[in-house]
């Protein structure tokens, strides 16, 4: 499934993709023009431009914007080329827009601007794949499934316990990127190049006029120290991220080492070998692992990036690798998406699975506590031995008769089998286990569902969040708009 790349490169001249809702491209120096329209509300809202000059300097601006929207133009972020354009535009007074300002708290704000559209982005593409999780594991909550640890069947479970904790770690990562933007979110412009100015530049009039929830207050950090662990706590978010995605693609993987694979990706959406006709390569797979090991490396580039610099050096200061990160990491929850919507379940595979071995062991011990007081270790030794005899006579459970369950207990115990034989061989059936269980959070089908409906109603709410913060956006920018026309004599 084709990824979703709608992120540019930060600080680079010509936009490369995104697009703006008025068609416009929306990268660096669209959000120039953005701060270039704050600074100027407010400087004239402080009294610190001339009569007039005001709207000189707007409809500069105005007609910057409308130049480089032409294919091919320059579209700088360098505010010096800006400046240049707008005083050939409305004469050399038009330099006191830069009033209080440096190129240096400039530069941080559109990089954070950049950054927290971008967070957005992979917000709404892993709010997607976690909404793909939970659709799947509504359609399996009865379906019983072989569990692994160590690479072993260990217990059975159901497909949507399985899958339930995949979204559980969706939503952890939700709620890292909701608190990393709420950190991300602060402005730095008006801290000049490092100390603010002796003009009474209003801080956080600036950060309201452009969506920010409010200025990183110390000046000396909005430039050259929060500039560092937010890109990293971004990139972190992310690189988290992508290591269960990455475990559940391997987890699939292993499905096809075996002939009777109960878990498989749509054949359509596999690729043909070109010398084996009979094989089937699961190509999505690997690609989704390819992006996650992506974000990973290139997250960690963002922390050595900026690891051992004095602060104020350029090593740390771009966002290309925040960025490219979360172009990777949109393309890698598009992509998971589209192996969940792909995958084909035999539930009547799973379960033969798991009746050809013995991972309902647990319950045959738990049988003998909770019925006949047995002591757990000589419940799990009986448990135990009952496996070795069952595979060295190559037997499944249902396969062993009531006389050999009872005989394995009286040669392990040296004791007659302390209760019915029918609670035992119950108790090694996988479905009736799974449904017995009784723990918070468990595969039984009533928990389950409640765990399905939390995870709706969270999905709900991180979805309401998402909408609010791009209507804030929205609203700033609207707000930004009436100040600029209220300038107009």
């Amino acid at each position: 499934m084709p990824g979703r790349r709608q992120l540019c490169t930060a600080l680079l001249l010509v936009s490369a993709v995104a697009t703006a809702a008025g068609g416009d491209r929306h990268d660096d120096f669209a959000h120039l023009v953005e701060i270039n329209e704050a600074s100027l509300v407010m400087l004239a809202e402080q009294s610190l431009l001339p009569e007039g000059l005001a709207v000189r300097i707007a409809d500069g601006i105005r007609a910057i914007d409308a130049e480089q929207v032409a294919p091919g133009s320059r579209r700088s972020s360098n505010y010096l080329v800006f400046e240049a354009r707008l005083l050939e535009l409305a004469g050399s007074e038009a330099s006191r827009l830069h009033i209080g300002r440096s190129r240096q708290d400039i530069g941080s704000t559109l990089r954070r601007m950049a950054l927290r559209e971008a967070l957005l982005d992979v917000f709404e593409a892993l709010l997607e794949a976690r909404a793909a999780l939970l659709e799947l594991a509504a359609e399996h909550v009865d379906t019983v499934i072989p569990a692994y640890t160590h690479g072993v069947q260990a217990q059975p479970t159901t497909l949507a316990h399985y899958l339930l904790a995949f979204a559980g770690a969706f939503e952890r990562d939700s709620q890292r990127y909701r608190e990393v933007y709420g950190r991300l979110n602060r402005s730095p412009l008006g801290a000049a190049a490092l100390g603010t100015s002796g003009f009474p530049i209003e801080r956080g009039r600036l950060a309201e006029l452009l969506g920010f929830d409010a200025a990183v207050e110390n000046s000396y950090d909005a430039n050259l120290v929060a500039s560092v662990d937010s890109k990293i706590e971004f990139a972190n978010a992310m690189a988290v991220s992508a290591v269960p995605v990455g475990q559940l693609m391997q987890n699939l993987h292993t499905q096809y080492h075996s002939a009777n694979a109960w878990i498989l990706l749509d054949e359509e959406d596999t690729d043909v070998s070109s010398i084996m006709p009979q094989k089937r390569n699961p190509r999505p797979l690997d690609r989704v692992r390819t992006l996650a090991t992506g974000v990973i490396g290139n997250a960690h580039l963002v922390t050595l990036n900026a690891h051992n610099t004095m602060s104020g050096m350029n090593d740390y200061r771009p966002a290309d690798q925040a960025l490219e990160t979360a172009g990777d990491a949109i393309d890698m929850y598009d992509t998971y998406r589209g192996v969940l919507d792909s995958l084909v379940v035999s539930p009547d595979r799973a379960l033969a699975e798991i009746n050809a071995e013995y991972s309902t062991m647990t319950e045959v011990a738990d049988t003998l506590l909770r019925h006949a007081d047995v002591p757990f270790r000589v419940a799990h030794h009986y448990a135990s031995e009952l496996t070795d005899y069952g595979r060295s006579s190559g037997k499944r459970p249902v396969d062993i008769s009531d006389a050999e369950l009872a005989q394995v207990y009286r040669d392990a115990v040296g004791e007659p089998l302390p209760v019915d034989v029918e609670l035992v061989r119950n108790a090694m059936d996988p479905q009736a286990m799974v449904r017995s269980r009784r723990g918070l959070g468990g595969p039984q089908p009533a928990e389950v569902r409640r765990m399905l409906d939390a995870g709706a109603a969270a999905l709900a709410a991180d979805r309401s969040w998402l909408g609010g913060a791009r209507e804030r956006l929205a609203n700033a920018a609207a707000g930004r708009s009436r100040a600029l026309a209220a300038l107009q004599p």
